[in-house]
């Protein structure tokens, strides 16, 4: 006689607190051994620092003008000299990490929130709304990144939070898309079935049940997204669609910088140096996040 499973028994059990540590220590150690992970993480930890205790370890403001100073090379009063207008560029490059990295990382929220929604809906119902979405996804993947983001700009006109929208928007196709694929392939799952027979609501199932399990692709696409958008804020910037003068931010730097590559390089270069680690710290540690948490690439 054949015996009916309980659909409480098929049912995924909370993973005990303990167990959760032991992941969470495992992953830590996985991060450590990863040479990748390892650089990276330590770029973005010392960025971090750095953006935190820029009004301590400033030694001007960066937004003082000093005519009678400017175009300094590097030197024991400016280590990283003056600019066309006397500022200090590493005053002006530490404020600046505060921005780039606020800017990065609300531009990556508004991807990511837009996305897993749209493509948890996507997948998890299927048939037409799954249809119109992925139309309406497909629509801003047609258009070039940069392209679409410049567009949003000269919309909405050139400002910091414009462009934070505007980065946010051209992210929204990434996420929406791997979300959409993890939960294909997690409500397909017998336990999401079990779940669904006991009663549980579809708002249940999606955030308690699946968008847990399909947290890992999300966290590592945002990590990696987050040097694409830094990249992306700084280029409208240096178009002078981001931030305007006399704002202390890197592409706007680089942008003011590049009249003067022959008589003073220092202005144009200590920007592009701070931008081009940053973007390598996310990228690294994005590549060993992956590694860690990808179970294909554990041996």
């Amino acid at each position: 006689m054949s015996t009916i499973a309980n659909p409480q028994e098929t049912a995924k059990a909370p993973v005990p607190i303990s167990k959760r540590k032991t992941k969470g220590a495992d992953l830590a150690k996985a991060l450590i051994k990863n040479k990748m992970s390892l650089v990276g993480g330590s770029i973005v930890l010392i960025y971090i620092i750095l953006a935190v205790l820029a009004p301590l370890i400033s030694p001007y403001d960066p937004y003082e003008i000093d005519l009678v100073n400017k175009l300094q090379s590097p030197s024991a009063d400016h280590i990283m000299g003056t600019d066309d207008k006397g500022r200090d560029i590493f005053s002006r490059i530490l404020y600046g990490s505060q921005l780039s990295l606020a800017v990065g990382f609300v531009s990556v929220f508004i991807g990511a929130l837009f996305g897993i929604v749209l493509g948890i809906i996507s997948g998890y119902y299927g048939g037409w709304v799954d249809t119109i979405i992925m139309r309406f996804i497909d629509v801003l993947l047609a258009f070039p990144g940069l392209l679409l983001a410049l567009a949003i700009v000269s919309a909405l006109g050139p400002s910091l939070i414009n462009v934070m929208i505007a980065v946010g928007v051209f992210s929204i196709p990434t996420f929406a898309r791997i979300v959409r694929g993890s939960t294909l392939s997690v409500k397909k799952m017998e336990y999401i079935d079990a779940i669904r027979v006991l009663g549980a609501s579809d708002l249940k199932i999606i955030f308690v049940h699946i968008l847990p399990n399909i947290l890992s692709p999300i966290i590592v696409q945002g990590t990696l997204r987050l040097a694409t958008s830094i990249l992306s804020v700084a280029g409208l910037s240096f178009l002078g669609m981001g931030a305007q003068p006399p704002t202390p931010e890197w592409g706007a730097m680089l942008s003011d910088g590049r009249d003067f590559l022959f008589t003073a390089p220092h202005i144009a270069l200590f920007p592009g140096i701070a931008i081009a680690l940053i973007v390598l710290g996310f990228n690294l540690f994005g590549d060993g996040l992956r590694d860690a948490l990808d179970p294909r690439m554990k041996n």
